[in-house]
Parts: C-alpha cells; sequence; structure tokens
C-alpha cells in the first residue's frame, strides 16, 4: 500500500511539474527568448506580460479613448487605436509588441508590407483567428495553402464583372426600399433625423441575403438576424478570450452562441440540399452567389476527375456562406456610413457627387455602365477608405526562420501591417494627410498612392479580399440613389466617436439630418 502511494504521489508531482514547466516555456522563457532576438536588431518596443503581453494595455488605452466623444475632425488615429499610436512614437516605425505571448512586430515600411502581402516566400501566413470567430468568420479567410488555393479558386467566379452585372437589380431592389422607407421618415415636412449606421447594417444585410440566396430571401434574411445577435455576443466574448477554455464554459452567452450557430447550419445545409436537388433535375439557378459557388463547385469535381477529393464539402460551403455575411455586409455598411457623415462634414463635396449622379443618371435608376463612368463618387469613396478603413490592420504569422528586408524573424513571430497609420502617416502622403481631399485619387490609386503600397483598405496581393468590386459597385450605387433623393447634414446630436469593434464603427451611431432633395 505504501509502495502504491509512494508511486502515485511520485507520477502526481512529475505531472505537476510538467505543467509548470510548459507553462513557464510557453508563457515565459520562450517569449523572452523570441523577444531578445528581435532586440538584438534593434528592434524595441513596451515590455512583455506574463500571459497577456501588452494586450491589456491596449484594451485599457482603447477603454480610456472610449469614454468621450472627439473632436470633429479626420485626425482618428490616437482615438482609434491609442496603444499602437503611442507604440510608433516612442520606438519608431519598425517596432514591436505582444499579441499574448506571441512577439508582433508592426512595420510600416511600404517595401516591406509589399513583401509580407505578395508573401513570395510563402512564409507569411494568416495569424489564425480565436476559436470564438469561428462560428462567424470562417471559410476562406482562414484557409492557408492548397486548401485556399482551391476554395478561392472554386469562388473567383461568382465575383467576376459579369456576375456582379446580374447582381444590379438586386442592389436596386434593396436601395428601392430602404430610400421608400427614408421618404415615409421624411413625410410631408420634407426632413427628419436619422441614424443612418443601423439603416445601412440592415441595408447591406438585406442586399447580401437577396444577392447570396436569391430564391431563398426569407430563410436568407433570418440568417442576417442571426449573424448579426451572434456578432455581438462575440464581441462580448472577446473580452474573455484569454481565459483558458472561457468558451466552454455553460455560461447563458456561449450556451446562445452555440445554438445560433446550429441554426445557422440547419438554415444553409437545407438550402444548399435543396439547390442539389434542383440541379439533379437539371435546373441550375446561378443568379445569385449561392447558386454560382455550388455550379463552380461541381465544375471544379468534374475537372478534378475526383468529385469527392476536389470539390468543397457541405460544411465548407457552409463556412463559406458564412463568410459571405460577415464580410459582404459589415465592411459596405461601414464604408456608406462614414461616407455620409464625410460629406454631411464636407457639403461642397457632397454637392459635387450629386451632381455628378444627376448629370450620369438624371432621376432614372442607375445602370451597371453608368456606375463605372462616375470619376467624382469613386473618389470619395477611395478618400473615406483612407481615412476610415474599415479593418484597421492586419497581421501575419510565420513559422519558419524569415527574412524580411533586413530583419531576420524567429519562427512564432507575427507581423502586423497598421493599415489605419499608414493610411494617416504624413511621410507618405503630406502634410494634409488628416484633410478630406478626394482629388487625391483624381488619376487613381496608383498616382495618388505614388505608386507604393501605402493604400491597402480591402488587403492586397494574393489575398485581396475577394469581394472588394461587390462591396464597391454596392456602395455606388445606394450613393447615388441617395444623392438623386435627399441632401444631408450633421444632426446636432451627432458625436464623433470612431472605434474598433472587429471593424470601424461609430460609437453612438450616425445621427444625420436628411432633406428631400
Amino acid at each position: 500500500m505504501g509502495d502504491f502511494l509512494f508511486l502515485s504521489l511520485t507520477i502526481s508531482g512529475v505531472l505537476i511539474l510538467s505543467l509548470i514547466w510548459r507553462f513557464l516555456y510557453a508563457f515565459w522563457w520562450r517569449p523572452m527568448r523570441l523577444g531578445k532576438y528581435l532586440r538584438d536588431q534593434g528592434i524595441n518596443g513596451p515590455p512583455y506580460r506574463l500571459v497577456v503581453g501588452t494586450i491589456m494595455e491596449d484594451t485599457r488605452l482603447r477603454n480610456e479613448a472610449k469614454l468621450r466623444p472627439m473632436d470633429l475632425s479626420h485626425a482618428i488615429v490616437p482615438r482609434v487605436v491609442p496603444f499602437l499610436y503611442q507604440t510608433f512614437k516612442s520606438y519608431g516605425k519598425i517596432s514591436m509588441t505582444w499579441f499574448g505571448p506571441n512577439p508582433r512586430v508592426c512595420i510600416m515600411d511600404p517595401e516591406l508590407i509589399r513583401e509580407v502581402l505578395t508573401n513570395k516566400s510563402g512564409h507569411f501566413e494568416k495569424t489564425k483567428l480565436s476559436p470564438v470567430f469561428n462560428v462567424l468568420k470562417s471559410g476562406l479567410v482562414n484557409h492557408e495553402g492548397k486548401k485556399w488555393a482551391k476554395h478561392r479558386r472554386i469562388l473567383n467566379p461568382a465575383f467576376h464583372q459579369e456576375q456582379l452585372k446580374r447582381m444590379i437589380p438586386a442592389f436596386h431592389t434593396s436601395c428601392s426600399e430602404l430610400i421608400s422607407r427614408w421618404e415615409e421618415l421624411v413625410g410631408s415636412q420634407g426632413s427628419c433625423e436619422l441614424d443612418v449606421w443601423p439603416e445601412f447594417h440592415n441595408f447591406t444585410g438585406d442586399v447580401i441575403s437577396r444577392t447570396a440566396f436569391g430564391s431563398s430571401y426569407k430563410q436568407g434574411m433570418r440568417i442576417f438576424q442571426l449573424q448579426t445577435e451572434q456578432a455581438q455576443l462575440l464581441s462580448h466574448s472577446n473580452k474573455s478570450k484569454f481565459i483558458p477554455g472561457y468558451r466552454f464554459l455553460p455560461v447563458e452567452e456561449n450556451k446562445r452562441r452555440n445554438e445560433i450557430d446550429k441554426e445557422v447550419c440547419a438554415l444553409l445545409r437545407d438550402m444548399i440540399r435543396e439547390r442539389e436537388k434542383e440541379m439533379e433535375m437539371g435546373n441550375v439557378g446561378n443568379n445569385d452567389l449561392l447558386g454560382l459557388l455550388m455550379e463552380s463547385n461541381f465544375k471544379e469535381s468534374q475537372e478534378q476527375g475526383n468529385p469527392n477529393a476536389a470539390a468543397m464539402t457541405i460544411k465548407e460551403v457552409i463556412d463559406e456562406c458564412k463568410l459571405f455575411y460577415f464580410a459582404g455586409h459589415e465592411t459596405t455598411s461601414v464604408l456608406l456610413t462614414w461616407t455620409m457623415v464625410v460629406l454631411s462634414m464636407h457639403p461642397n463635396w457632397q454637392l459635387q457627387a450629386r451632381e455628378e449622379v444627376l448629370r450620369v443618371f438624371g432621376k432614372n435608376q442607375p445602370d451597371f455602365d453608368g456606375l463605372n463612368h462616375l470619376k467624382i463618387v469613386p473618389m470619395i469613396l477611395y478618400e473615406v477608405l483612407r481615412l476610415y478603413p474599415p479593418v484597421v490592420s492586419n497581421a501575419r504569422r510565420v513559422d519558419k526562420t524569415t527574412k524580411l528586408g533586413d530583419i531576420t524573424l524567429p519562427p512564432g513571430a507575427q507581423v502586423t501591417l497598421p493599415t489605419i497609420l499608414i493610411h494617416h502617416d504624413p511621410e507618405i502622403w503630406g502634410e494634409d494627410v488628416e484633410e478630406f481631399k478626394p482629388e487625391r485619387f483624381s488619376e487613381g490609386v496608383a498616382k495618388a498612392s505614388k505608386n507604393q503600397l501605402v493604400f491597402f483598405p480591402f488587403s492586397w496581393g494574393p489575398r485581396i479580399c475577394i469581394g472588394q468590386n461587390f462591396a464597391l459597385i454596392e456602395a455606388k450605387m445606394a450613393l447615388s440613389i441617395i444623392l438623386q433623393r435627399f441632401s444631408f447634414k450633421l444632426s446636432p446630436s451627432y458625436a464623433h466617436a470612431p472605434y474598433i469593434l472587429i471593424t470601424l464603427q461609430p460609437q453612438y451611431g450616425a445621427h444625420l439630418i436628411l432633406h428631400r432633395h
């Protein structure tokens, strides 16, 4: 009995020591070694804190910034990313922060950014999303290597210009319903106050429901409502992402997240199986993204000659559909919101944009060719994307020792490309960098950025956002129809407070005064 007890205690002691060693290795020895390796190359930054790195300081500064709105200006960087802003001021344009126990090298050099985003070495991979976010944002954005290449190849046909042209009627239907609602609110008085942020959030959800699942629109809207609730729950869960195993705890928000994910997957699975039956009967409907995706998936299977190996599984198609919803409505809703806020701040540009829209379309429905002939409207959208990029930074990781310019990155290091800081850098854009000047883009993006990689609101390189053209056409269509019918200005209740909640959003909404034009 005594020998058995001794053996049990010995095994328990060994296990405890092993766990302590693993903890110390992962959260102390390894970060210290990687940090020294980078500091020896002249890359400095705030000190590492056990387990959390610099996340707590980042969170603290953001929470302080959110306590009050800012002055009405486009100098938003200190409020939106105060920690990164202070890091670059203190440690230079190549510096280091800590994402948990992982060092992140933050770079603002255009040539190094190009090297990371073109990824010719194949060593710069997307950082892994927290498992909590996979229920919302999975699919293409989370894949690497051959799997990413296959999914991108299957998805590409759905976003070709000719396919987007066929979606114009769906865009217009959603726009018309939005405008009808606004005209009712304006009523006989001719004007009203309106928070356009939730309006655009619902509008872009309506657009993605029609364009992704045209013949299953009602189910599509149900998925949109569920995904919206999921995003709200995830924003709360994100605050607890450094508590190991938190997502597995039987707390109410975790239960609800799982319920939503099951319902979304069930709805999508039913829609996919219904489309499969239609395809088997020869009724191939490819006027929406789901139809185009499934048609492309079928062709991929036929070309590879091995359907089970080549095509996406139902689960993978479901994941891509969930990504349609997140990326398809989130980016455009924030772009349209900030565009209306900025044009309210700069009525001269609002007037120029309206004159162009009326010159090209009159009061008629905007069409695809006309949208492509607009000059001032795209200039405005690009300048808004420069000042208010929907995603404020990109991150990559390396799993092998990797050269980046004169820097050698050790395995496990990450790289941050702070889009918003680069878009607001006076050394790149000039001393008027915080001014709204759409004329920067009068001769195109390349000329505006002096052929440097300094403007990438939709990322860049092989992994550039597949839905970029979709988002811009949708935004041009919506803005054109709004300008045909309304003028707008900031409400006295508007509070300027950009902040990050996955994307760059208005903390207190976007309250404007609409006037029937």
